[in-house]
């Protein structure tokens, strides 16, 4: 069997995986719902719109992965640079947090970017984009802090680190590859990323972050009747925080599980939001990130499939 062959069955399990996964999610989520007896009203202009601004956010990632792979002397053209991030982006929800990572390097070779700067590129930003979303937090959201005992001076002393962190990546860099070789047997070479590059992809991704949590705050107020102290503020940091913890949650796929409770938390005991219509927004937006996650993918391999069957010689 040829080695195109191979990837092409990986890619192929790769989603019927992730789409089984999903669909989990969903149909559990939305279950709750209904068995709550819950009878939904929503806004749709508002959560219409905030769909849109998710989709904003996913092309500014993606712009800020393209020009991280200029970076490592390679160059990707914007389709398929929007094709490979949807696609890889079905491996969140995969149990294991490398298959993302690992399905976006294996596309990028596929459309003629060099190993190391397929790898490499999306583990830096892998590393950008944590330490964006934790300046996000640390820089608004005081109140989420004081909530969780956390004394301003740590606050103070963790957001300079992570902003210490990011400008030290340049030199951190070839450690971090070098370390990453050795778990993994690959042979990637030691990057040479300017600090300007590395600046702006924490850029993007912190601009990525804020524009998530204005989406999640119009998906919220689409629902419920938002409290008082439910500010736009408060539901970038809310959103931010509780997506953060369930992506560094490595046991569970797409977060599943540690984001809602995190969330629910916040929107009860922070926000001011009763626990019914926290319940609401928790179980209702994971339904909504999922299929604005999974659908885009889903459907440019379906594309794909088609356009290989109608092209295929008999």
């Amino acid at each position: 069997m040829t080695a195109r062959r191979w990837r092409d069955l990986a890619t192929g399990a790769l989603l019927i995986a992730a789409l089984w996964f999903a669909a989990r999610v969903m149909t559990a989520n939305w279950s709750s719902v209904r068995e709550a007896g819950v009878s939904l009203a929503p806004r749709w202009s508002g959560i219409v719109a905030s769909a849109l601004i998710v989709l904003a956010c996913y092309a500014i990632l993606i712009e800020t992965w393209r020009r991280m792979v200029r970076t490592w002397g390679s160059q990707l053209a914007a389709g398929d640079a929007a094709h490979i991030w949807f696609v890889s982006n079905l491996g969140r929800y995969v149990p294991g947090k490398v298959w993302q990572i690992g399905a976006m390097g294996m596309l990028a070779q596929r459309a003629g970017v060099a190993p190391d700067a397929a790898v490499g590129s999306s583990l830096v930003l892998a590393i950008v984009n944590i330490l964006a979303g934790l300046a996000v937090i640390l820089g608004r959201g005081s109140g989420a802090l004081d909530l969780m005992g956390i004394p301003r001076v740590t606050a103070f002393i963790g957001g300079a680190a992570a902003l210490g962190a990011t400008l030290a990546l340049p030199w951190l860099l070839p450690m971090i590859v070098r370390a990453f070789n050795r778990v993994t047997g690959r042979a990637l070479r030691e990057p040479r990323v300017p600090l300007a590059a590395i600046l702006a992809a924490f850029v993007g991704c912190a601009l990525a972050w804020l524009g998530y949590g204005i989406a999640f705050s119009n998906f919220a107020a689409a629902l419920v009747p938002p409290p008082s102290a439910a500010t736009v503020n408060a539901h970038i940091v809310a959103f931010t925080l509780s997506y953060l913890a369930g992506y560094l949650a490595v046991f569970a796929p797409g977060g599943i599980g540690v984001r809602e409770l995190s969330l629910a938390a916040l929107l009860t005991t922070w926000l001011g939001y009763s626990s019914g219509d926290a319940g609401i927004i928790v179980l209702t937006s994971r339904v909504w990130l999922t299929v604005l996650e999974v659908l885009p993918g889903a459907a440019l391999l379906a594309l794909a499939a088609l356009t290989n069957l109608r092209t295929k010689p008999s």
